[in-house]
């Protein structure tokens, strides 16, 4: 395939680990194609094609034969594992093996200094280490007493363990192997045996019921669309406005509010990348089935299972939880079902213990780079101040109920917009400039807006500001809508950067 593509990203100038990387996610549309049309009745075919396309992706496209077979191991470490432990440490030792292998492939990408544009196995590792160890967890609530269960649980449980022809083609499910999403082995086996479009509710509203719904490949190929734009977004803009550009002396010769305006520019060019790949490898998942939710009021089949981003709501957030949650959403779960939740005792609300140790797992399993850790620390701090934000401000500017929306409301939404898009891209600089030492310098150079922003905010809550707010919102506001507004939800969302608003809070108040 090198004489194919080295040619390719030289007149285009790219990198070839880049062309190799987005040729493989465009082949699997057609292969999507393929893969939907092997009859259900015959399942086997299903699973060998999985393994055969991604043997496919990484021996003679990606030239990552090593690599393959890295995760091989993993993929049957895993299924031993899971298979001969019977006690309750058996995801946890699934757990240390495949994040321990990780880890170490993370040490040697940086003691080689890979960049960004080297494709190496640690991306599809990544992909990998949520599936497994999310199989290791379903898996053991299939062997627990279904009322000791939550809903989640319940519906992704593992009763039957899987054949290891089973295993391996869910292991190497195509579409997301390189970059993600990744697909929880209850929702791979219903689109293997078709279970998938047979559960959905309600019936079609025009004609029976087909075999696959239809609207399938018109979803699918305007996510390839979507994918396309923002993937030429990133070519013409990447190389002048990136995250990297805050270190430049150009940059430097600018006023602050200029500086701070093009710093906004590039972190919308740096979350297209992501943007290009994730809907691209959606797209390829809708093909082959996967992300069936079932059909509109109207008829209309559904495909929104298999997002991981949501572009409109990251873009224009109402506030900064929403748009976390709108990120890297499979990640979320994972974070949020097979850490948050696991390391809390039974009985006990999740706390400072539970925040710190998913905070770890999502930081260890990013790589090692400092600049990681200053990402997810800050972000926990952001989260605190937007919680008391919206708890403290948006019941006072709530119309009453039946009301329409005031002025006021109308400037409390945008302005919560902008403050969470500026610091979107301040925490998120660290996460892409890796070193603490340009991470600290990008920072600088931006007077350290983010932090003056976050720090005034929990300096004005926690110095009697929240009382203050409180008694306004029981003078001014109804009681029902006071209620409303305040009403948060007992454990954090699912976060990429950990929900540690708890553990920010704890810290505040004993210090």
């Amino acid at each position: 395939m090198d004489a194919l593509l080295v040619p390719l990203a030289t007149t285009l100038g790219a990198s070839v680990d880049q062309i190799k990387l987005i040729f493989c996610l465009l082949v699997a549309y057609p292969l999507g194609s393929v893969f939907i049309r092997i009859p259900a009745s015959q399942p086997s075919l299903r699973h060998l094609f999985n393994i055969l396309v991604s043997a496919f992706f990484f021996i003679p496209v990606l030239n990552l034969p090593w690599g393959f077979t890295q995760l091989l191991a993993s993929v049957l470490g895993t299924y031993l594992i899971a298979a001969n432990v019977k006690g309750p440490m058996m995801p946890w030792i699934v757990f240390a093996f495949a994040m321990g292998h990780l880890t170490i492939n993370h040490v040697i990408r940086a003691l080689y200094e890979l960049s960004y544009e080297t494709f190496e196995i640690t991306g599809p590792q990544m992909v990998l280490t949520m599936k497994l160890t999310t199989f290791a967890w379903n898996v053991w609530d299939g062997r627990r007493p279904a009322e000791d269960l939550d809903k989640w649980q319940i519906q992704k449980r593992v009763v039957k363990y899987p054949s290891l022809l089973e295993f391996l083609g869910f292991s190497f499910y195509f579409p997301g192997l390189l970059v993600g999403p990744y697909i929880d082995y209850a929702s791979y086996s219903s689109l293997i045996d078709g279970s998938l479009f047979k559960s959905a509710n309600p019936e079609p509203k025009k004609g029976p019921r087909r075999a696959i719904p239809t609207g399938r490949k018109r979803v699918a190929y305007r996510k390839m669309l979507v994918g396309l734009l923002f993937l030429g977004i990133f070519v013409v803009l990447g190389p002048k406005f990136h995250f990297g550009t805050a270190l430049t002396p150009w940059f430097l010769s600018q006023d602050l509010l200029r500086r701070i305006v093009i710093f906004q520019f590039c972190g919308f060019t740096e979350r297209s990348k992501y943007y290009a790949i994730w809907t691209l490898t959606e797209g390829a998942s809708i093909l082959t089935g996967h992300g069936f939710t079932g059909y509109s009021p109207s008829g209309e089949s559904l495909w929104d299972g298999a997002a991981n981003v949501r572009i409109q709501t990251i873009e224009f957030p109402p506030n900064f939880k929403v748009l976390l949650d709108s990120w890297n959403i499979n990640t979320n779960i994972w974070l949020r079902e097979c850490i948050y939740k696991r390391v809390t005792p039974k009985g006990k609300k999740p706390g400072f213990r539970s925040s710190m140790l998913t905070f770890l797992t999502s930081a260890f399993w990013h790589g090692i780079a400092p600049g990681y850790y200053l990402t997810f620390v800050f972000g926990g701090f952001i989260t605190a101040a937007a919680r008391l934000c919206r708890s403290g401000f948006r019941p006072l500017v709530l119309p009453s109920p039946g009301a329409p929306s005031t002025a006021v409301k109308h400037l409390y939404d945008l302005a919560g917009t902008l403050a969470s898009i500026l610091l979107l891209n301040y925490v998120a600089a660290p996460f892409m400039l890796l070193t603490l030492t340009d991470s600290l310098e990008a920072w600088r150079r931006l007077h350290w807006y983010g932090f003056w922003m976050v720090g005034s905010a929990l300096v004005f809550f926690y110095s009697g500001g929240s009382k203050y707010l409180q008694k306004l919102q029981k003078k001014h506001a109804k009681p029902a809508v006071v209620a409303e507004a305040n009403k948060l939800p007992q454990t954090p969302g699912p976060l990429v950067v950990p929900p540690l608003e708890g553990a920010v809070q704890d810290l505040v108040v004993k210090s």
